[in-house]
Formats: C-alpha cells, structure tokens, sequence
C-alpha cells in the first residue's frame, strides 16, 4: 500500500481502495465511483490488502466501511467478474472468487476490529453480503438497496442469499429477491437491514459519534462479545452454552487491560461505576 507524506491516508496497490485515518477510526473508500464501486477482482484484491494491513495498525481501532461519489457499492461488476472471470483458467476463477469471498465475509465477518457500514448511497446485489458482515450499519435515508439479479435472468451469487435470509424477515426477503424491486435508507431501517438511518448531510457525523462511543469500550471484550454473537446465532442451545462459557473464561485470560476485574472493583467496591450509562473509566484505577 501506498502512503502520504502526511502518514493519514493510505491507498491499496490496484487504487480501488483507499483508507484516512482520524483520531482511531480508519474510513476505508471503496473507490470506484465511475462505476458506482461495483465489486471488480481488484477491488476485492485491494480490499483483502487493506484488512489485512489495518488489523495490525494501530491507527485503526473501528473500520468504517463507505463508498466514494453517490454510491456505496453497486454489488459485483457483472463485466468484470462474471464475463471476463468465466473466460479464465478454473485455477484462475477460483483465486479470483477466493478473494471475493475472503474479504466480504470470511475475515469482515469476525474481523478482529469493530466496523461500521455506512451506506451513503447505492447498495445492490453482492453488497449486501460485506453489508451483513459488518457488525453494524448506519445509511443514508435516501440510499437506494436493491437484489435486482432477477431482472438478469440469475439468482443472488455468492452468499446474498445467506446474507439477506440473516438481515430480513423471509417475507421481506423473498419479496426483494422474487420483484427486484428497491427500497430506501428508511425502509432498510425499519427491516433491520441497517441499525438507523439519518438524512445524508448528518450520516458521517452519527457514524463517528457511534464510532467514538465503540472506542470506549475494552477493545478485546468488543471483539469476543461479537465473535461469540456471530458464532452462538449458529448454535444449538446447549453448544451455545458450552461456547459462550468458553468465550468468557477465554476473555478472562486474553484481556491485556483486565476490564473485567477493574470494572467490578469499581461498581461493587468502590461504587464509581454505574454499567449502561457511561464508559468504564481506565485511568480512573
């Protein structure tokens, strides 16, 4: 990756992606907006770069995930990916649907950060599955979402199907993908494809604000409290129990600032601390 003198902007090697860094919160911009970021094989290599490259960057404490122009991305480039894809080597076509999946959903999905997908525009076919891999999303009110694959005579590729079954009801969930008909931020929100929309002139300052609010938080008890989230939703109840009591005892051990055992000292012993309305004070043992 490259970077600027300033040391606050870094931009992957295919210049599809890029990242700027502010006081812990790395925005990464897929940058493709000429063709409303569309998902092409380099970009999903820049985007395996970049995770890569921020999960051991200290800049980086929440990865914002967005889009650049008026579109956050339009799902896989059907020029690019699929045509010119189907035309490779099979050793070929399955590196370039490696990488795909890697980034989108593989590493995204239990990514060791928090991160945050802000929708400020178009989010249609393939973009729901990095969208549903985020751990939460914000969007603009008027961001336009869309499974339009049926119009193309195919059904959503990949894992859209997984990622919409996760994000909607069925009833929703199949009315999109049998009309391929749009929805807005609003609707999204009310569905539980995003957690709130807001009108798009104030959709950046809510993403930081949601953003500063994670930072205050343990990093690694941010990190099993999702992880074991993402991996109970797949469970039975009594492997539910077993994994989530082996999370826990796990936390205890990794937690390099003992959150736990500060925090308790501090509300039972000391009575500062009051859970739920405020952040656990670090300095403050």
């Amino acid at each position: 990756m490259s970077q600027t003198d300033s040391g606050e902007r870094l931009t992957a090697k295919g210049n599809t992606a890029f990242v700027e860094f502010e006081d812990g919160i790395a925005w990464v911009t897929m940058n493709r907006p000429e063709k409303r970021n569309a998902m092409n094989p380099a970009l999903n290599d820049d985007m395996c770069e970049i995770l890569d490259t921020l999960e051991y960057d200290d800049r980086c404490r929440i990865l914002v995930l967005t889009g650049a122009g008026n579109s956050w991305t339009a799902g896989m480039d059907l020029r690019e990916f699929f045509r010119a894809v189907d035309s490779l080597s099979p050793e070929e076509q399955v590196r370039q649907r490696r990488s795909a999946e890697m980034w989108q959903w593989r590493k995204l999905r239990t990514y060791p950060k928090p991160t945050i997908a802000m929708v400020n525009g178009w989010c249609f076919g393939g973009g729901f599955t990095p969208l549903c891999s985020c751990d939460l999303a914000f969007a603009a009110e008027d961001a336009q979402f869309g499974v339009s694959e049926v119009n193309w005579g195919i059904i959503p590729g990949g894992v859209v199907t997984k990622a919409l079954e996760e994000l909607m009801g069925s009833r929703d969930a199949l009315y999109y993908i049998m009309t391929g008909e749009t929805f807005d931020g609003v609707e999204a929100a009310r569905m539980g494809v995003v957690n709130k929309a807001f009108p798009a002139d104030r959709l950046r300052d809510r993403t930081r604000a949601l953003a500063r609010t994670l930072m205050e938080k343990g990093p690694a008890v941010l990190n099993a409290a999702k992880v074991t989230f993402k991996y109970s939703h797949l469970m039975d109840w009594d492997t539910s129990a077993q994994f989530i009591g082996a999370k826990g005892a796990q936390l205890r051990l990794i937690d390099p600032e003992g959150i736990r055992e500060r925090a308790m000292a501090s509300f039972l012993d000391r009575k500062e601390f009051r859970p739920g309305l405020g952040a656990f004070d670090r300095e403050g043992e």
